[in-house]
């Protein structure tokens, strides 16, 4: 793909991983009709981007019927003042824990123990909700089962396997803290920047991850570290309240809208001073959308799912990031 303008976002070129494509995945907007002058799709099919001549719109395919259209907004890097980040992946290495996790939930819905997840499986099981990767796999593996059951499994597992872990007879080392996130969470206390943690994944099974990662980094009491913490909230279950978290999870932007403007206290007009960071490619959407600047980092699924056109900025290592912090 040679260089495009996409207005209020960008160039994009052959190493973004968008695709061009003539309808919106709904079907409501056709490339060279009603003012659209053309239409990119990013590798995982999640967003979709509808350029006008002077705006885009951001389209979010949802797997469970829920889509929605965003403006996409102008992204610019003033000094930082806050710092977002992604929890699996990017502060603690743990997809490979929830992946196997949706492997045993798959393997209980096909009464196959022996079943196993393929490595195409995987960009789509890890970096969105869980109900998406449920769906996934349900339409995939076992198309007669219901979300509830496979729900009911899932929690089964989580619930099961967290207690064990807590027990300290569950698997070895689930929870992994990425290399050099303690330096780096201490150079931004250091700097006074706020810090916000971020994620799609429910409350009962993220805060046992960042404890669990505090506790090997003798770090404290995680609550008392960050500035604020957003997860998708608590899990509808029978005679149980759930939260939106199902819907809004990344790569819609709300997660991350949440943390900065009602968390951390920062208008969206000071959003230049907000840089975000994400492993995965539903992540770098979500910064992205959510109209803040965005840094990729390695290790993760972000070319692989080919949404390094999302990023602002791609680093492999957190001194990298600091520099970036450093040059604003």
């Amino acid at each position: 793909m040679s260089k495009y303008y996409i207005p209020g976002f960008g160039r994009l070129d052959e190493t973004s991983g968008f695709t061009k494509i003539e309808g919106c995945g709904d079907g409501k907007f056709i490339s060279g009709k009603d003012g659209v002058t053309a239409i990119y799709r990013t590798g995982d099919k999640k967003v979709e981007l509808i350029c006008f001549a002077k705006r885009t719109l951001a389209y979010v395919h949802s797997a469970v019927g829920h889509s929605a259209y965003y403006p996409l907004h102008a992204v610019k890097k003033d000094s930082v003042s806050a710092v977002l980040m992604d929890l699996d992946g990017t502060t603690v290495r743990s997809e490979e824990f929830w992946i196997w996790i949706i492997e045993k939930t798959v393997s209980s819905m096909m009464d196959n123990p022996g079943f196993s997840l393929t490595n195409q499986d995987i960009p789509f099981v890890s970096g969105h909700s869980v109900t998406e990767h449920l769906k996934y796999c349900i339409d995939k593996y076992c198309p007669e089962k219901s979300m509830e059951k496979a729900r009911e499994f899932y929690f089964y597992h989580t619930r099961q396997e967290m207690q064990n872990i807590v027990e300290g007879k569950g698997r070895k080392n689930a929870f992994i803290p990425n290399h050099g996130v303690k330096e780096f969470l201490l150079r931004l206390k250091e700097k006074k920047i706020k810090i916000g943690l971020v994620t799609s994944g429910l409350y009962e099974k993220a805060y046992p991850e960042i404890l669990s990662a505090f506790q090997t980094l003798k770090m404290g009491d995680p609550k008392e570290f960050y500035d604020c913490i957003i997860t998708a909230g608590t899990p509808l279950g029978q005679g149980d309240a759930g939260t939106l978290g199902e819907l809004e999870a990344k790569p819609h932007p709300w997660l991350y809208a949440e943390c900065a403007s009602v968390g951390l206290g920062i208008p969206f007009a000071d959003r230049g001073h907000v840089l975000g960071i994400e492993d995965s490619g539903a992540g770098v959407s979500s910064i992205r959308l959510a109209g803040y600047y965005t840094v990729g980092i390695g290790g993760g699924n972000i070319k692989e799912s080919g949404t390094l056109g999302m990023c602002n900025a791609y680093c492999e290592t957190f001194d990298e990031i600091l520099e970036l912090i450093r040059s604003a």
